[in-house]
């Protein structure tokens, strides 16, 4: 009988899950929990999200990017080596790629005003019985969105004490000082943020930039348009000087910032005949060393600007 016994016991404990295996779970943007038996290790993550991960400690297997790397201003300095790309146009991912790559886990943004994930539908079928997908919301702040990365690659192992992320973090904070110091040494100062291109003028939406909700967050007085469609308002060339500024944010995904100079009405906006006119790292920010970076040009454009411009 305690011969018998023991067996039954031995072969219990060799179909046992061992000690040391550790379930993970993660609530997503979306509101939906992700739970898996152990931690993932093989993550494919969305251009952003790879952003956000990587200076932080976890790198994907693979990375499905919405242009050609080279144009993708959230992967720019970051090392690439070993990750597979499985697409470069929004919405495209190489399905049979990514399921040769056996990843645990999708990490991608979800973005609230479109409900869906990064890639859009497309993207997010391509992955469907391959790997649950996750990841946190594109909110009101660079800054939380950061912050929400933090948490998640902690709980897939990373350190956040290690010196290099560390060193990315003061650097940030560093930054953050000077960039307040320079908006309390101009009052007065308004700020147009704007892409286009020859057929209009777009004039961003405050409030579905996360970057610029930081920025007014911390002082500085960004004009806001009064008619968007929920991420611009579009002006023909004609009415170009609806809003004046005394320094003008474009974005800097593309050539606007050549483009925007060679309509005849541009410099009717005060800001553009002075010159007072700077990039805008328009909604691809995802890590502390990416904003540092991004808020000592702003800085510099603030400290040199007049903000007496527009009465």
């Amino acid at each position: 009988m305690f011969r018998s016994a023991a067996l039954a016991l031995s072969l219990l404990a060799s179909t046992a899950v061992p000690a040391f295996a550790q379930s993970w779970s993660h609530t997503g943007g979306d509101g939906t929990t992700v739970t898996l038996d152990e931690v993932p290790v093989r993550i494919i993550a969305s251009q952003d999200a790879a952003a956000g991960l990587i200076p932080l400690g976890i790198r994907p297997v693979g990375i499905y990017a919405n242009s050609p790397v080279a144009d993708a201003k959230a992967l720019q300095g970051l090392d690439l080596s070993g990750i597979e790309i499985l697409g470069t146009v929004w919405g495209e991912v190489n399905r049979e790629r990514a399921l040769a790559l056996e990843p645990d886990l999708i990490v991608a943004e979800y973005w609230p005003l479109q409900s869906t994930w990064s890639g859009g539908p497309d993207a997010v079928a391509a992955f469907d019985q391959i790997a649950p997908i996750t990841g946190p919301v594109q909110g009101d702040s660079i800054l939380a969105l950061i912050e929400d990365y933090e948490a998640l690659t902690e709980s897939l192992g990373a350190n956040l004490t290690a010196p290099e992320v560390a060193a990315d973090k003061a650097a940030f904070e560093t930054a953050l000082d000077a960039f307040r110091a320079a908006i309390a040494a101009k009052p007065g100062l308004t700020v147009l943020a704007v892409t286009g291109g020859p057929d209009a003028l777009n004039i961003a939406e405050i409030t579905s930039s996360a970057e610029l909700q930081d920025f007014v967050s911390w002082g500085l007085d960004i004009i806001e348009a009064e008619n968007s469609n929920g991420y611009w308002e579009q002006l023909s060339w004609e009415a170009a000087d609806k809003y004046q500024s005394d320094l003008i944010l474009v974005d800097d995904r593309g050539n606007a910032m050549e483009v925007l100079p060679q309509q005849p009405t541009w410099t009717l906006i005060r800001a553009a005949e002075a010159g007072q006119v700077t990039d805008w790292p328009a909604f691809w920010l995802r890590n502390y060393a990416a904003y540092a970076r991004e808020l000592d040009a702003l800085t510099a454009a603030i400290e040199a600007a007049d903000p007496d411009l527009v009465p």
